[in-house]
């Protein structure tokens, strides 16, 4: 498996938890429903609302989510660091390095100040799933690396940008959404950032 396919599933693990979690509950609730012509509206509402509340990502989670993520993205760069020739690739891998290890200190500094246990969500398999794509890049070198993984870079802050919008609306301290607040944008930064490396690469110009 290619690494952006790999980075397109942890879509189904890491980014869209709470939207997996809706859209169970939906088709969960429409195979409920009796579809024959004799089923009546109020027959209908009454399954509908027996169906159980999709459960949502809860501060515990989201503090463990973006702790995973932030540790992995930084580990990606120090294998980017020593793997590519390129200037502009190894740049961006150190940038990551740096940005994504300080907001996982303050992800961990946040969460022992409002003494939350960081708790994965039930299936989180981004380690896993991370652990794999790793193991593919490791096989790569030159210029094939440098575009595994800037293609990594793309795919991943993607999925990591809507996981923390999911998350901000989920959170339920103050602080906690005020750090990811403050975070989006930086996220958003490296995603621009390797966008731009990527059409570099693909034109032969970096």
């Amino acid at each position: 498996m290619q690494i952006s396919q790999k980075i397109r599933v942890l879509c189904l693990s890491v980014g869209t938890l709470a939207a997996l979690s809706a859209c169970k509950a939906k088709n969960e609730s429409a195979g409920a429903v009796d579809t024959t012509k004799a089923a009546t509206a109020t027959d209908t509402t009454a399954r509908t609302a027996t169906t159980p509340a999709a459960p949502a990502m809860t501060d515990a989670n989201i503090v463990a989510i973006l702790d995973a993520a932030n540790e992995s993205d930084s580990a990606f760069g120090a294998m980017a660091v020593k793997k590519t020739k390129n200037a502009q690739v190894r740049q961006f891998a150190r940038l990551m390095m740096a940005e994504h290890h300080l907001l996982r200190k303050q992800g961990q500094d946040l969460a022992k100040k409002l003494n939350v246990t960081p708790a994965p969500p039930a299936n989180f398999d981004l380690p896993d799933k991370q652990k794999a794509a790793m193991s593919d890049l490791e096989t790569k070198t030159g210029a094939a690396f440098d575009k595994a993984y800037i293609d990594h870079e793309v795919d991943y802050h993607q999925v990591v940008l809507q996981t923390a919008n999911q998350a901000l609306a989920a959170a339920q301290n103050p602080e906690l959404k005020d750090l990811i607040q403050k975070a989006a944008p930086v996220i958003q930064k490296h995603l621009d950032m390797a966008k731009q490396i990527q059409a570099k690469l693909n034109t032969g110009t970096a």
